[in-house]
């Protein structure tokens, strides 16, 4: 079969340089920032953990460094702090509230839109920059995290930008192109560990099949680029092994105080496998807050479907269609190149989520987002061009009938907005009908009707994104979608609750913060923390609503740590709600080895911690005959402190004269 000359689909004409060529692409970026910036404080401190770590970065150059839970140093995050360093730098230039930690992933978001629209642009057009970087506005679970405060959004913009540097070094063969791909994915691991090599062999292997040079140039290239990664992502690690033990924080989530065993472990084999504290992941199919069953089924199942899998189908026919079209097309063709870059991401990404049995939660899948709005958007320009033969209009069809049908699916399991639900599939239908109607008969209606069949097929979609926009999301498991849709054990919509996971991955029992429409500053509320049975009693705990007795006197405290208590949730509340440091005994689950009871008894001996909390979260105190550090840290307290009661709240004096 001759394939016509329009079929290569080289980049369109370079876009005329006067201002009317630029408009739709502003446009497409206020729109965005417009969606993500809306009434964003509306959900307070979104995330309580990493909004207190960016607390104690404002008031503390070397938690900020660390990516401290605390401005007094004693324990870390359970990731790197690169996202923690962002959100510090904000709240230290404008304060400490919700829109200076939030404001900074709402704006990645629009950064993350404008570099797909670039990438994709370069290679395929104006027209096929614009989709791609709709597609990805639109995704509701994009939506939901840049609008929150977990590392994901970072991680996506470094994850976007290296796609589009990659785009350029391939372009020419240009090692400082792909060299700057490589620091950015190893900025990338000092945002979120392991998650950011998954787009590691696709950028490699694009460079090395399409680069236009010789293949000794290819190799060495990326072994420079290797080398760049290793260097922007090793100094960190390198800087954390070689600091004294004894004056930086302790490594949460690993078990010897390493960064580098955190990330083989907790955060990296243990994610793929399971164990290494990851727990939760890979349960059966009513276990939505941790993904669901494993499977190839998985991104579309019941947790992880209305996030990431409104697109996934016309993206899988795109890849599919594209590859074999240009099976047989010279080494260096770009249609072929972007499929196996955008496609290679999309592939190893998602069969990595579907398959983990570690620790995993539906908003992980924010990382498939650009990918999968790449494709889909490559896909339709490639087809597009072929739109005068009947199995390219075919195509076409299928990808668009597919996201209607897919996406009238979706709506019925949220049962939301039927009407829109039946209209949106009802026009999908007819139009991409139309688009199968013998080419001489389309003519002029043609771009009409692909332009109304995009829209309707996509408006499922686009309306339970905006309306993810529209609703408070807090907790560490927050799912996108309308008030009152349930995740079952996931995080908040309009300030449910949360009552399952880790700050973004681990599992356990924590509680969730504050409801979203609580003001960060306020810590009024007439609700009181109650205690679970004791000090560290083992309790649910967690991030309850604001303890008005406790938070001033934690306030009047003036010792290094105002305060200790079990599990990390607990003590980041306590620490948003007074501005104190407070320690957390045993890390996010209470089971790191920090502080030991030794330590913890020199702390107190130094006059270096005002008060012990009883209770707190993730049953971190321990039950009775608990091993952990934390529970032996209750239970000395209870032996040489007398207990008082603060709003509910069983406290303890560590200033007054112990007994014996």
């Amino acid at each position: 079969m001759e394939r016509p000359r329009a079929a290569d689909p080289r980049p369109e004409s370079p876009p005329s340089p006067r201002r009317a060529r630029r408009w739709p692409v502003l446009v497409l970026l206020a729109a965005t920032a417009v969606l993500y910036l809306w009434d964003l404080s509306a959900s307070g401190w979104g995330n309580s953990f990493y909004a207190a770590a960016a607390q104690a970065g404002a008031q503390s150059w070397k938690a900020w460094l660390f990516g401290s839970l605390d401005a007094g140093n004693a324990i870390t995050v359970d990731k790197p702090p690169a996202a923690m360093w962002i959100m510090g730098l904000s709240a230290r230039i404008f304060g400490v509230n919700s829109w200076s930690i939030l404001a900074p992933q709402a704006l990645m978001g629009v950064a993350s839109v404008y570099l797909l629209y670039a990438s994709v642009k370069r290679w395929f057009g104006q027209n096929a920059g614009l989709l791609a970087g709709v597609a990805l506005a639109l995704t509701p679970v994009a939506v939901l995290m840049f609008r929150y405060d977990n590392p994901d959004a970072l991680l996506v913009l470094l994850m976007t930008a290296g796609a589009y540097t990659t785009v350029r070094a391939v372009e020419k063969a240009s090692w400082k192109w792909l060299a700057l791909t490589g620091v950015l994915l190893g900025f990338g691991f000092l945002t979120k560990m392991m998650q950011a090599f998954l787009v590691l062999p696709a950028f490699a292997l694009v460079y090395l099949i399409a680069a236009p040079t010789g293949l000794g140039k290819r190799i060495r290239d990326l072994l420079i680029a290797g080398l760049a990664l290793v260097v922007s992502a090793g100094w960190y690690v390198a800087l954390v092994e070689l600091w004294p033990a004894s004056s930086r924080p302790y490594i949460a989530g690993s078990t010897n105080n390493s960064l580098w065993e955190l990330a083989i472990g907790y955060n990296g084999l243990g994610r793929i496998f399971g164990g290494s504290g990851n727990g939760g992941g890979g349960g059966g199919s009513q276990n939505t807050g941790f993904g669901g069953a494993t499977g190839i089924g998985r991104l579309f199942g019941s947790s992880m479907g209305t996030e990431i899998s409104w697109l996934l189908p016309a993206a899988l026919i795109a890849l599919i269609a594209v590859l074999a079209l240009t099976w047989t097309a010279p080494r260096t063709d770009r249609a072929r190149a972007a499929m196996i870059m955008w496609g290679g991401w999309l592939l190893v990404t998602g069969i990595t989520f579907s398959y983990m049995s570690g620790t995993i939660h539906p908003y992980y899948t924010v990382a498939l987002a650009p990918a999968i709005a790449a494709v889909v958007a490559i896909g339709g320009r490639v087809l597009w061009l072929y739109r005068t033969r009947m199995w390219a209009r075919a195509l076409l069809a299928a990808m668009l009938l597919a996201t209607a049908i897919w996406g009238s699916v979706l709506m019925g399991r949220a049962d939301w907005l039927p009407a829109l639900r039946w209209a949106s599939l009802a026009l999908g239908v007819v139009l991409t009908l139309v688009l199968l109607l013998p080419a001489a008969n389309l003519r002029g209606f043609a771009v009409i009707a692909l332009v109304a069949a995009i829209l309707s097929a996509g408006a499922s979609g686009a309306a339970y994104a905006a309306s993810t926009a529209s609703v408070a999301h807090t907790g560490s498991i927050p799912t996108s979608g309308p008030s009152g849709q349930s995740s079952g054990t996931g995080g908040t919509r309009g300030g449910a609750a949360n009552r399952t996971g880790g700050p973004d991955g681990s599992a356990g029992n924590s509680s969730s913060s504050s409801a979203g429409s609580q003001a960060p500053s306020s810590s009024s509320s007439d609700s009181s923390t109650t205690t679970q049975g004791g000090p560290g009693g083992g309790g649910m705990g967690g991030e309850s609503s604001s303890n008005s007795e406790l938070t001033a006197l934690l306030k009047a405290s003036t010792t290094k740590w105002s305060a200790a208590i079990s599990g990390a949730t607990s003590a980041a509340q306590l620490e948003l709600d007074s501005g104190t440091a407070v320690i957390a005994l045993g890390g996010w689950n209470g089971s790191d080895p920090s502080p030991t009871l030794a330590q913890f008894e020199a702390y107190v001996a130094a006059g270096q911690i005002h008060y012990y909390i009883a209770g707190g979260g993730m049953g971190g105190g321990g039950a009775s005959g608990s091993s952990t550090d934390a529970a032996q840290i209750a239970t000395w307290v209870a032996a040489h402190y007398t207990a008082t009661t603060v709003g509910g709240t069983t406290v303890y004096d560590l200033t007054q004269t112990a007994t014996s």
